[in-house]
């Protein structure tokens, strides 16, 4: 959920970032009682994300701007079409133009990603998730369209949940703890709320993690045939994760063995902008 003040600070952040003293070239070639409207159009077939970031980025620059948005979220475009209005003040609807525009493609595009992943698993029992690798600062706004795009996402922060990666099991190992021992500790340390995820990367690692009680076991880099060992191992004691090697030609195979998420770091690390255009309607 993007809140108020997520909406503010990010947004405010982005505005103060591209006009920190104004925008010199509306304030100094147009005239200050200026008109304008315009019209976010499709350039690309995609699904829509960020309604209120876009709609953040004009009313943060100027209270008194009209927008009219014309589709919602995760909603599906086509080229041509007009997805959002904006009208007022000519200096402030160009002095904003960028900012919107910036998030709107971005998300929009992450949404359009996350789509294509959700609909080559159609008809199994996996979710789509996201990861943390996101763009320092956006997480919300990235995560948001995540879910637009009909994905899922995962913890949001280091704080939200424990999860043990191939990292923190090195350490351990060097410590010389036991497994088991370890996670069994740190339960008995957290809230009864709090979820524990545990990452493993071979086949002989499930029986301890499980031991440990874990609720979800993180399979990766697993070939096929150890992602179906794995999930039969696990059966119902937890939920099971894969993760690594995951692509769009992938994604099916993997989905087909069983595992009941699959995590893809790609969703908002390689999602390419979607191609939006504002364009000022001329009279």
């Amino acid at each position: 959920m993007l809140t108020a003040a997520t909406l503010t600070r990010i947004v405010g952040a982005a505005l103060e970032e591209d006009a920190p003293w104004g925008d010199l070239t509306s304030t100094t070639l147009l005239p200050a009682d200026a008109t304008a409207t315009a019209d976010l159009t499709a350039r690309e077939h995609g699904i829509f994300s960020g309604g209120d970031v876009f709609t953040a980025a004009f009313t943060l620059t100027d209270p008194t701007l009209t927008i009219d948005l014309h589709v919602g979220e995760g909603d599906e475009f086509a080229p041509g079409d007009v997805l959002a209005t904006v009208s007022g003040s000519a200096r402030s609807v160009l002095t904003a133009e960028r900012v919107a525009l910036n998030f709107t493609q971005r998300m929009s595009g992450i949404a359009t990603l996350t789509a294509q992943y959700v609909k080559a698993v159609e008809g199994t029992a996996a979710r789509i998730a996201d990861t943390r690798k996101t763009t320092p600062g956006l997480r919300a706004f990235e995560r948001h369209a995540v879910v637009s795009g009909g994905g899922s996402n995962h913890r949001y922060s280091l704080s939200d949940a424990v999860m043990a990666k191939d990292n923190h099991l090195a350490v351990l190992q060097r410590s010389g703890a036991d497994l088991a021992t370890a996670l069994r500790a740190a339960l008995s340390r957290l809230p009864h709320t709090a979820h524990v995820v545990v990452e493993v990367d071979r086949l002989d690692q499930i029986e301890a993690v499980l031991s440990g009680g874990a609720h979800t076991v993180l399979l990766d880099n697993f070939s096929l045939d150890d992602l179906r060992s794995g999930v039969a191992l696990i059966g119902d004691r937890a939920t099971v994760e894969a993760s690594g090697g995951v692509n769009l030609d992938t994604v099916r195979a993997i989905a087909e063995t069983g595992v009941d998420v699959i995590s893809v770091g790609a969703l908002t690390h390689s999602a390419r902008a979607l191609d939006l255009g504002l364009d000022v309607r001329i009279a």
